[in-house]
Order: C-alpha cells, then sequence, then structure tokens
C-alpha cells in the first residue's frame, strides 16, 4: 500500500476527533482515516492512541496502521479489570441517585447523562455485551 507523506488537510479535526474521549467510535474513525498518512505527526498520536485508548479495538486500529507503517510498536493487550480509574465509584454514585426501584434501562441512561465517557468507554471494550455485562454489574453493586 502506498502512504502519503504530507498531513491532510483536516488533521486538526482528526487529532481532536482520535482524542475524543466520549466517542470510542469517532476515535475509531480518526484513526482509520489517518491510517493513510505516514507522517511524523500521525505515527506520534497513532503510538499514543495504542497505549492509552481506553478501548481495545482503537488500540488494534492504530496498532494495525503503525505496523503497516513499518514501525515498531508492541501490540496492544485488552484490559481485563477496570478501564477508567474509579470507574467502580462511578456506578455506585450512579444507582445510589436512582430511587431503589430504578430498573437496568434507568440505570445505563443515568450513567450515560452522568458520565459519557465511562459508559463509552465500557460499550466500546464490551461491544454487543454491554448491556448484558452492565446489568451484571448492576446488580452486582
Amino acid at each position: 500500500m502506498k502512504f502519503k507523506t504530507e498531513l491532510p488537510e483536516n488533521y486538526a479535526d482528526l487529532k481532536k476527533a482520535a482524542n475524543y474521549t466520549s466517542s470510542w467510535r469517532n476515535r475509531l474513525d480518526a484513526v482509520k482515516a489517518l491510517s493513510v498518512y505516514k507522517h511524523e505527526k500521525v505515527i506520534d498520536l497513532l503510538n499514543n492512541r495504542v497505549k492509552a485508548d481506553t478501548v481495545f479495538t482503537v488500540q488494534q486500529a492504530a496498532f494495525e496502521a503503525l505496523t503497516a507503517f513499518g514501525e515498531d510498536v508492541k501490540p496492544p493487550v485488552r484490559r481485563k479489570f477496570e478501564l477508567i480509574k474509579g470507574a467502580d465509584k462511578v456506578f455506585i454514585r450512579v444507582k445510589k441517585s436512582l430511587p431503589a426501584d430504578h430498573t437496568i434501562t434507568d440505570f445505563a441512561e443515568k450513567l450515560k447523562r452522568m458520565r459519557l465517557d465511562v459508559y463509552d468507554a465500557y460499550e466500546g471494550h464490551h461491544g454487543e455485551n454491554f448491556l448484558s455485562w452492565l446489568e451484571t454489574k448492576w446488580q452486582s453493586i
């Protein structure tokens, strides 16, 4: 594959999207868009996504782009525990803020309103199993 060596005209927007904590989908789209630009700034940004993104899918896409560029980079490791430091406290706070007879739907909606970054990170991490994972988490609190 032949890569472009200049920065894209919309680099500032793609950089912002790649670092947008409240949408792993936006980060993934930005990483994919940047994956055709073999430029020092893009390489730095993609390295950051491999090391620091909370969602494995985004980390993996950045890793694949870097290896396609010929960069020597360690593959990301899927996290098994807390993705975001203090997330368990967030889940507890959300549950306590709801009436005793609330449902999992109420819990999910309030979590999304209060901490979209936490909701989004775990949704991206668990994929289609997110709601069942969230229900299990909710029941265990």
